[in-house]
């Protein structure tokens, strides 16, 4: 989108040449059909010459070096996973649910596998009673009928003899999916991944009540907490004989969970995946040997809390296939590690307090190329370090947060950097020290950036533990305004989500309304409590079975914070923040209230039971089994606690947190007499808003809350 673009207006294709001083220039949907394969780097060839694309549905071989691309299919179904044999003659890939090779000399197709829905099909069984003795009487009277007998009895067994020399069928059963399939390149083995999906799950469904038909209209979401989920199997087939066994993906037939897609070798003599437990307290990397299936745990990594931390799953292979890497939160913090393929030999490649976000292996697989927060929590930069570890050469120099992407033949970056005033742009640099960026993009409209934006200082806030909490300050000397002896603090969504630091925040528009609100006279803090990401283990699953403890302990830090360093009474400290944001606003209204003055909660949590199932089950366990987590964790259950004024912001098409949860803490305020709330509803909005007037809407009345409770001179009901 252009900048000052319409807000209707969607998303469209630019490019822009990789020459510095060139600026982007519109694709045309005619132009995106022809180039569109190209902008997928896909699966390589072991010479990286060439690499295999899929482009909605069909499937492309690209030439690296002549930049060319030629259909290789063009069909009415799907074709996807393609990669390249370990000969480099055949290419190999799915389609409706089997596995296909297709020959690059000829073009010449064959299916290699014959997996299909539902059970085999069965010889009708001999009738019996009344039935039966027609049948018996029917062969005793007349040649013709024992003729045709014979008859299918020779064709049946013909049927037998043609179908042992074919591909073997599998029928996987009643209700039993095909999740993904990954064929070894040597051809020899095929590894499935099936799910037996739950029947009697049910999931939460929105009412959307503006619609063009005039009639109310349900959306179906998502599973509440602690609703069943289904399982995953992994299945082994060997080729060509298409015998299929299945593994175990867990050390204990009784364990369930999930699985990663499966990811080979290049020489076929080894596929490893990610097994997650349906707890989510334990994941292990298993290697799969390709010549007979036999499974062998490369590394478990167990957590008290739950299992997780950036680059989660992030794997492949190096050292001509010999050794996996993964990056895996075993010692505090995301690292990299790597292992011989059968599993021993494990070695720590990285370490220290800082977090491994992303990795990438080289073309030549000399090195790896990592984005990490090494030095300081607060800038991302893009690393180059050998596969055998060692020191990192950091090749990105400014602050702020630099998102790599190595061209085919890794001489040019571009580079999407941002800085805490300055939006994501793309960047163009010569792959070599020292690495100097042109600017290709710029996005904001003239307007915008004609403002004099704040940089917000980084302050630390001394929690109660002893552990010291950054924020971003914005104070109304920033804004040359007067300070009005109040203040303000932001708490962030998502929970585990990084927003203090030297790069654009993921809410700009509330990095705006914070600088608004600092020049009405409000110092603002924006805080990266507990369960925010990129500080390690312990930081994010701090508010294992509690959440609105530790995390909202660290608001009433900073509120205390704000009464040391600047004579702020906490009646005089508003909070406002959207999702897990506006559910750590309500918890500290309901349950802390000597700490706070005012609170508007946006599109917020208010009954962890009634969320979904995958983000809540991590941290809260499954309801029925961990009452305590989710009553003490749960905004509705503290409700008689409100004193101050609230505002509830809720759009009623949200398929995030449903329009029901704040409904029923709507309910849960009626019957207990409380008075100082108000519900502002948005009728046509999600969880994140579209309309600018919903916006504008929106902040307008948080403003309006905070300057009639906790400004100089406001006149409280």
């Amino acid at each position: 989108i252009e900048p000052a673009a319409d807000y209707r207006e969607t998303l469209k294709p630019f490019r822009v040449r990789a020459v510095a001083g060139s600026r982007p220039e519109r694709v045309s949907a005619a132009h995106m059909d022809s180039v569109g394969p190209l902008l997928d780097r896909g699966s390589p060839s072991a010479d990286r010459r060439r690499a295999l694309v899929e482009f909605r549905g069909d499937l492309y071989e690209h030439d690296v070096a002549r930049g060319t691309t030629r259909a290789l299919t063009q069909t009415l179904v799907r074709e996807s996973s393609p990669r390249y044999s370990a000969d480099g003659r055949a290419i190999l890939f799915a389609r409706d649910g089997n596995i296909f090779s297709l020959d690059r000399a000829t073009g010449a197709q064959r299916q290699l596998t014959d997996i299909r829905a539902g059970t085999a099909p069965s010889d009708s069984a001999s009738p019996t009673g009344q039935r039966g003795r027609l049948v018996d009487q029917q062969r005793e009277l007349f040649d013709v009928v024992r003729d045709r007998i014979a008859a299918d009895s020779l064709r049946a067994v013909e049927r037998k003899a043609a179908e042992a020399l074919a591909l073997k069928t599998y029928y996987l059963g009643a209700r039993q999916q095909v999740s993904s399939m990954s064929i070894a390149p040597n051809t020899r083995a095929v590894i499935v991944t099936t799910t037996v999906p739950v029947t009697t799950t049910r999931v939460a469904e929105v009412p959307r009540f503006v619609t063009e038909s005039g009639y109310v209209e349900n959306v179906r979401t998502f599973p509440l907490a602690g609703e069943a989920e289904s399982t995953e199997r992994v299945a082994y087939i060997t080729l060509p004989s298409g015998e299929l066994r299945w593994i175990d993906a867990f050390p204990h037939d009784s364990i369930k969970g999930s699985v990663s897609d499966p990811l080979w070798n290049a020489t076929g003599t080894h596929a490893v995946f990610w097994a997650y437990t349906q707890d989510n307290k334990q994941k292990l990397l298993q290697s799969v040997s390709g010549g007979t299936g036999s499974v062998t745990t490369v590394a478990t990594v167990r957590d008290s809390a739950w299992v997780g931390g950036p680059c989660n799953g992030c794997t492949g292979w190096f050292d001509n296939d010999r050794r996996i890497w993964y990056v895996a939160e075993m010692d505090g913090y995301a690292h990299l590690y790597s292992a011989a393929a059968d599993g021993p030999d494990r070695r720590q490649l990285t370490s220290g307090p800082w977090e491994v976000l992303s990795v990438e292996l080289s073309n030549d697989g000399r090195y790896f190329h990592m984005r990490t927060n090494e030095g300081s929590p607060f800038d991302e930069h893009f690393y180059r370090m050998s596969v055998a570890g060692g020191a990192r050469e950091r090749l990105t120099s400014q602050p702020g947060r630099h998102v790599v992407t190595l061209s085919p033949d890794e001489q040019w970056a571009a580079d999407i950097h941002s800085y805490v005033d300055q939006p994501p742009e793309l960047h163009l640099a010569r792959a070599v020290k020292p690495w100097t960026m042109s600017r290709l993009t710029l996005s904001p409209s003239a307007e915008w950036l004609s403002f004099d934006w704040i940089r917000p200082e980084i302050v630390q806030i001394p929690a109660s533990d002893g552990i010291q909490v950054p924020a971003h300050i914005y104070r109304p000397a920033d804004m040359g305004a007067t300070p009005n002896g109040a203040a303000v603090i932001f708490v962030h969504g998502a929970g585990y989500l990084h927003n203090v630091g030297n790069f654009w925040s993921e809410y700009p528009r509330e990095y705006m309304f914070n600088q608004f609100l600092a020049s009405k006279g409000y110092v603002v803090l924006d805080v990266d409590y507990r369960a925010s990401s990129g500080y390690g283990r312990d930081w994010r699953t701090a508010i294992y079975r509690h959440m609105g403890g530790r995390d909202l302990q660290d608001q009433v830090d900073a509120s205390k914070y704000l009464q040391k360093n600047f004579g702020i009474d906490p009646e005089r400290v508003g909070l406002y923040g959207g999702s897990y944001g506006g559910f750590i606003t309500l918890m500290a209204l309901f349950t802390e209230p000597k700490q706070f003055g005012a609170g508007a909660a946006l599109r917020s949590v208010t009954d962890w039971s009634h969320y979904n199932h995958g983000y809540t089950t991590n941290i809260l366990n499954l309801p029925h089994e961990d009452t305590l987590a989710y009553r003490r964790s749960s905004p509705i259950y503290f409700a008689e606690g409100l004193e101050d004024p609230l505002l509830m912001l809720h759009g009623m098409v949200d398929t995030n947190v449903p329009f029901q949860d704040i409904v029923r803490l709507t309910q849960r305020l009626i019957e207990l007499g409380k008075t100082d709330w108000d519900l502002a509803v948005y009728p046509v909005e999600d969880h994140a808003f579209i309309r600018p007037s919903s916006w504008t809407d929106e902040y307008r009345r948080i403003f309006d809350l905070f300057e009639r409770t906790i400004a100089q001179g406001a006149v409280r009901k």
